[in-house]
C-alpha cells in the first residue's frame, strides 16, 4: 500500500531528478565567467534549500526532520557566501566543498532515519556518502592552479540527478512490490 509520505517522496525525488538535470545542462552550456555561471552558482543551493524545506515540511515538519531543517539554513547560508565569493572561483568551490560535505552527511543521516518508516532509501544514503567526499575533492581543486568553473560541478550535480532518480524508481519498484504481494 502507497503512503503519502512514500508517494509524496516519489514526486519530489524525480522532481529533484529533472531540476538537476535542466541545472547541469544550463552549467555546461554557460559562460564561465558569465552572469549566467554566477546565477546557477548561487540558484543550486537556493534550490536545495527550497527543495529540502519543502520536503521537511511535506514528511511531518521542520522539527521532526532536524537534519533537513539544518540543510535548509546551510544552504541558504552557503548560497550567500557564493554570491558574496563569486570574483574568486577558487572561494566558490571551496564554498561548494564545504557545503557539499555537510549537505552530503545531512543527506546521509536523512536517508537513515529515513529507512526505518518508508524504506527504499540506499540511493540517498550512497549519495550523501558520494556528495560528502566529492566536497573534499573540490576543497583541494580549490587549492590547485586550474580555474574552476560552473562546469566544474557539473559533474556532482549530474550524480545528484543519478541518485534522485534511482530513489523515485527504488520507490516505485517497492510500490509494485507491495502491490502484487
Amino acid at each position: 500500500m502507497n503512503n503519502p509520505i512514500e508517494q509524496w517522496l516519489k514526486t519530489y525525488y524525480f522532481t529533484r531528478a529533472g531540476v538537476s538535470i535542466a541545472w547541469v545542462l544550463a552549467a555546461l552550456n554557460a559562460a564561465p565567467s558569465s552572469a549566467a555561471a554566477g546565477i546557477l552558482l548561487v540558484a543550486y543551493p537556493v534550490w536545495d534549500a527550497l527543495a529540502n524545506l519543502a520536503d521537511a515540511r511535506r514528511s511531518g515538519g521542520l522539527a521532526a526532520n532536524r537534519t533537513q531543517a539544518t540543510n535548509v539554513l546551510v544552504s541558504v547560508a552557503v548560497a550567500v557566501a557564493i554570491a558574496a565569493g563569486l570574483g574568486d572561483m577558487h572561494r566558490v568551490l571551496a564554498v561548494f566543498g564545504a557545503w557539499a560535505i555537510l549537505s552530503g552527511l545531512l543527506q546521509l543521516a536523512t536517508g537513515l532515519r529515513r529507512r526505518r518508516t518508508t524504506g527504499a532509501q540506499w540511493a540517498m544514503m550512497l549519495s550523501g556518502a558520494q556528495s560528502a567526499l566529492a566536497g573534499a575533492v573540490f576543497i583541494v581543486q580549490a587549492g590547485g592552479a586550474a580555474d574552476p568553473t560552473v562546469a566544474t560541478i557539473a559533474g556532482y550535480a549530474g550524480f545528484g540527478a543519478f541518485y534522485f532518480l534511482l530513489s523515485g524508481l527504488a520507490l516505485v519498484v517497492r510500490s509494485m512490490r507491495g502491490k502484487a504481494a
